[in-house]
């Protein structure tokens, strides 16, 4: 090799540096991992049971940590099942594939009718292969065939992650740190599945009581209290709202609404605020034009936003 082809291949400062400083929400600290489980808490956009529970993104995130899954990807691949951590079968798939002691996982069916069966074959450097199988003629004798949901459904890859969960949690016990399959975990049958007495049934079939509503009408319905003021909105989330629905909301997002209540806004009739739209000659007018419609009905409020916007261009072209 010359060195104008050494210098060719070698990667520039400015490279390395740019993978040194890759962005990586892995916290180094328990101070940093409780920043970061209040921040996505509050977010849309993470998996639906993790909203507004920052306690249970901590433990998440611990669980994938030990198992080798950065944050984002041990929330989107751990759940608790009947009170167990659990990984969806393609994410215990995907760990196995990339741990070093991973000759290679074949998977395969065979037979048909009732002797259709999937088979895993778990391969590993040093060690036997260990085969797992799961046949339609296991399933009807565990009850699964027939069940309401993936066994009616998908009824092969059901029978392939049964397969795969056996031979890879039997091959690769310390990758997997003993975490099951989810796929299998949850047709384990609870207490919920035990047969009802009559008192217990009648109670089942009476309207159940709404103990939570959505973390967005919660919020819009606090953002209302705090534009009546401080007071009533002490009342609301110290009274009227339930622990369960004061934790979906978080402690970030009732900071910002408290904000509010502490400076009153302004009420305007629709007509005002219109016209105060159409004469905002800054972002900051349209801004506080729009906070005094915030005792007004939804559909107003959306009609005053979209105004607000179309105005906003306008100021932008201008």
């Amino acid at each position: 090799m010359n060195d104008a082809t050494a210098v060719a291949v070698a990667p520039s400062s400015s490279a390395v540096a740019e993978r040194r400083e890759q962005f990586d929400l892995s916290p180094r600290s328990l101070n940093e991992a409780m920043q970061m489980a209040e921040l996505l808490a509050n977010s849309s956009i993470v998996p639906k049971d993790f909203i507004g529970k920052p306690g249970n993104i901590l433990v998440a995130v611990q669980w994938g940590a030990e198992i080798g899954l950065k944050p984002m990807q041990a929330m989107q691949s751990i759940a608790v099942i009947n009170g167990k951590p659990a990984l969806w079968g393609d994410a215990v798939l995907g760990l196995v594939l990339t741990s070093p002691h991973c000759k290679d996982v074949i998977e395969t069916y065979e037979g048909t009718g009732d002797d259709l069966a999937a088979v895993c074959i778990a391969q590993r450097h040093g060690r036997k292969d260990v085969t797992g199988r799961f046949s339609v003629k296991d399933a009807k004798a565990a009850g699964l065939l027939g069940k309401q949901g993936p066994w009616t459904q998908y009824r092969d890859r059901m029978l392939k992650m049964r397969a795969r969960s056996f031979a890879l949690r039997d091959q690769f016990a310390d990758v997997l740190k003993g975490m099951d399959v989810i796929e299998a975990v949850q047709d384990i049958p609870t207490a919920d599945d035990r047969p009802k007495t009559p008192a217990e049934i009648g109670a089942a079939a009476r309207p159940a009581v709404v103990e939570s509503e959505d973390r967005d009408a919660l919020i819009k319905r606090l953002e209302a209290k705090a534009a009546e003021g401080a007071e009533a909105l002490a009342s609301e989330w110290g009274t009227a709202l339930k622990k369960e629905q004061r934790k979906l909301v978080g402690p970030q997002e009732i900071e910002r609404i408290k904000a509010l209540a502490a400076k009153p806004i302004e009420k305007a009739t629709y007509a005002e605020i219109d016209e105060a739209i159409r004469k905002a000659t800054s972002l900051e007018d349209l801004h506080q034009a729009v906070e005094k419609g915030a005792h007004l009905s939804a559909e107003l409020q959306g009609e005053l936003k979209e105004k607000a916007e179309l105005r906003s261009q306008e100021i932008g072209n201008a």
